[in-house]
């Protein structure tokens, strides 16, 4: 899976040494509540699409409110989200992308 961080696939930390498997890769995150709120996300844009799995995201913004650009082939969706403090989705309206 393509993504825009360096870091932490949801955050973009550096510290922590959270290894998890999502989407049939191996990915890094900074804590076990960022890998729950990635895996949350991915499953949920899943479901909203239809995809069997998500190629690329891009994600933006921080604790308070993050953006996502998810893409599947010829597919994308925009997606506005947060979580709980427990990474529980608070939030998550979908827009296809023009």
């Amino acid at each position: 899976m393509k993504r825009n961080f360096a870091g932490c696939a949801i955050c973009d930390s550096t510290w922590g040494n959270v290894w998890e498997e999502v989407e049939g890769e191996r990915m890094f995150f900074c804590c076990r509540l960022c890998a729950t709120q990635f895996r949350t996300l991915i499953e949920r844009i899943e479901r909203e699409t239809g995809w069997t799995t998500v190629e690329a995201v891009e994600i933006s913004g921080d604790r308070r409110g993050r953006e996502c650009v998810a893409r599947s082939g010829s597919g994308s969706i925009r997606v506005v989200f947060s979580f709980t403090p427990e990474g529980e989705l608070l939030r998550f309206v979908s827009h296809a992308v023009a």
